[in-house]
């Protein structure tokens, strides 16, 4: 959470293993209260205690910008809010509603263009992209992008494939095998 960062009244902590991804923060400054939540539409908020007021308060959201909303655009879309309407069918997909997709309303999803056959079938490639949710994806830390990518396109199931890692030129796989949204 870069913008959290910036804040100098926390400790943050990062765990990442074989059991678990964990987030957690410990104040410095002990006479301030603070909590941090997170809703069923994802949204991560930082709430303070204002002592005079007797309420919590935000001090800091997730929430920047209609993009920021799990799932806005629905499956197979993306979210861009310099575009007009924001939401945007992936190349390969269509929305079946054009006029509606349009004005904004967004409830036709995109739809694929053509039937997959698994059968010289290509991916394209989407950049700049937040990466869709990872319940229902295969993961395997060992192999590389080049690796990921033979084993996606040789599983008629995958949609999807990118690296865990993005650092110092990619590692890792995760492949998604159901409809993925959020993107």
């Amino acid at each position: 959470i870069p913008d959290m960062h910036l804040l100098d009244d926390l400790m943050y902590n990062f765990t990442e293993n074989r059991e678990e991804v964990a987030y957690s923060f410990r104040l410095t400054n002990h006479s301030v209260y603070s909590r941090l939540t997170i809703n069923s539409d994802g949204l991560l908020q930082r709430f303070e205690w204002v002592p005079e007021d007797q309420e919590w308060t935000i001090f800091w959201s997730t929430l920047k910008d209609s993009c920021d909303i799990y799932n806005s655009c629905g499956p197979y879309a993306y979210c861009d809010v310099s575009t007009s309407p924001a939401c945007n069918c992936i190349e390969g997909f269509q929305p079946p509603y054009p006029q509606e997709w349009a004005l904004g309303d967004v409830t036709g999803r995109c739809q694929r263009k053509t039937k997959l056959s698994c059968i010289g079938d290509k991916f394209i490639r989407l950049s700049n992209m937040k990466l869709p949710p990872t319940t229902e994806v295969i993961v395997d830390k060992r192999i590389g992008f080049k690796d990921c990518e033979e084993r996606c396109t040789s599983n008629c199931n995958c949609l999807a494939f990118a690296n865990t890692d993005i650092r110092n030129g990619g590692s890792g796989c995760v492949i998604w095998i159901e409809e993925f949204v959020d993107i």
